[in-house]
């Protein structure tokens, strides 16, 4: 793999930033070329938060008799213009047999170096590219969609603890999710949660109930106090925002 930068491919062993065709629409380019088994992220959302960079791995498989260079997988909406931006690190041809190229690459996205807009969460299309020594080049619609989506985040507390058997446990919590513009977690209102019990020395939790966090993204509810164990929210996400649990919060029932 070669060094990153931003919207550019590495190709032959060197960088160099990848423009691409600006006056080709997505499956009607020059022609000449075939893109193949392409993958990105392993078909699952790309979830991204405020600071720390995500990296989306990509793989294709490139055919052509023509010489080539810079060949890239990217996201993009309406047509192959309207990217979403990012820094690719690519591998150099793995050869299959003459004509035939495998391609590994990562997609890094960083909302820390980058301006992300939460308008970007979403479906995005995907599409490969390549250019030709010499000029022209080629750009093929691969007919898949990847999410991008927002992260989202739970908090939990459980209480009192400890508790009577029979008493009443209540369990509250936030739900919030990335501003990529404010780079912060700000609240998410609204959103059905569910909230989860796990007995102690069992391996997996089950769903209790399910609530509605208010407004404000604030969960509330109670429970009845039957035994020890751990309690923790979880969300399942939607197309612009990512799942997630909150941390586990044990309460000893006496």
């Amino acid at each position: 793999m070669g060094k990153k930068i931003w919207r550019a491919a590495v190709a032959g062993g060197a960088a160099a930033v990848f423009t691409g065709l600006a006056a080709v629409p997505a499956g009607a380019a020059e022609g000449g070329v075939s893109f193949t088994r392409v993958q990105v992220n392993g078909g699952k959302p790309i979830v991204i938060g405020v600071s720390k960079e995500v990296a989306a791995p990509t793989s294709f498989r490139m055919t052509t008799t023509h010489k080539w260079k810079w060949p890239a997988v990217f996201l993009y909406r309406g047509n192959t213009q309207e990217r979403l931006w990012h820094a690719i690190e690519g591998s150099d041809c793995h050869e299959v047999s003459r004509g035939v190229c495998d391609f590994d690459e990562t997609m890094y996205f960083d909302p820390s170096v980058w301006d992300m807009r939460n308008s970007e969460a979403g479906a995005w299309k995907v599409a490969a590219e390549v250019s030709f020594k010499g000029g022209g080049g080629d750009t093929d619609d691969k007919g898949m969609t990847v999410y991008v989506k927002r992260n989202s985040r739970l908090t939990v507390n459980a209480a009192p603890e400890p508790v009577a058997k029979g008493k009443t446990i209540t369990v509250t919590g936030k739900v919030t999710r990335a501003n990529w513009e404010t780079r912060k977690y700000v609240s998410y209102g609204s959103r059905l949660v569910s909230l989860q019990f796990k007995p102690s020395g069992a391996t997996s939790y089950t769903t209790v109930k399910k609530v509605h966090a208010n407004g404000s993204g604030d969960l509330r509810t109670t429970v009845k106090a039957s035994k020890t164990g751990s309690w923790r929210w979880a969300y399942y996400g939607n197309t612009t925002t990512g799942p997630s649990t909150s941390a586990a919060d044990n309460v000893v029932v006496r």
